[in-house]
């Protein structure tokens, strides 16, 4: 109990002491030294702590997230920058494979015709061939044509004269067939 008195014989001295000065203790100016005092205090030890712990660290990380950047805009470039020469390289590539396709194209085109114009005379030189012979078999067998009608005219003539009970020489005959054949 005497502690129970004891507590309340504190709370009484501060409930007198708060009304003697007015209510709150952190607005009675009697305490503002001691107030400024641990608020300095207190100041100086975050910013101790600060400037020491939390601002070394976070510099160190900005620091790191700057070089980062850093790295990774010149990592950029480079990377651009061989992009560009890779695309020049696939270009110029593109373009010397586009001649030579033309070149290809024309070598083949020029053995092709080649070929084309050897087996196009060597085909003329047949038809030629062909021609000539045919030619010549058709002077043969107009030649063994005209000895044919030569004699069917000579045999006819005879066989003519023959019917008319007449006597025909076989030399007049062919005389006579072969001075009206020349015209």
């Amino acid at each position: 109990m005497a502690t129970n008195a004891n507590e309340a014989a504190h709370g009484a001295a501060d409930a007198a002491h708060a009304a003697e000065t007015g209510g709150m203790p952190q607005i009675d100016f009697a305490t503002f030294p001691n107030q400024i005092f641990w608020l300095v205090v207190t100041i100086v030890v975050i910013y101790l702590i600060l400037s020491r712990v939390a601002l070394p660290r976070i510099g160190s990380v900005l620091a790191e997230r700057q070089g980062t950047i850093t790295n990774d805009i010149a990592a950029a470039e480079e990377l651009k920058l061989k992009a560009q020469e890779a695309e020049a390289a696939y270009n110029q590539a593109l373009a010397d494979a586009r001649v030579e396709a033309q070149k290809i194209i024309a070598e083949a085109k020029a053995e092709i015709q080649i070929g084309l114009d050897e087996a196009t005379a060597k085909a003329d030189a047949e038809i030629a061939a062909k021609a000539a012979e045919s030619e010549k078999k058709i002077g043969e067998v107009r030649a063994g044509a005209l000895e044919a009608v030569t004699e069917v005219a000579k045999d006819t003539a005879a066989e003519i004269i023959g019917m008319l009970d007449q006597k025909a020489d076989a030399a007049v005959v062919s005389e006579a067939v072969n001075a009206r054949l020349k015209g």
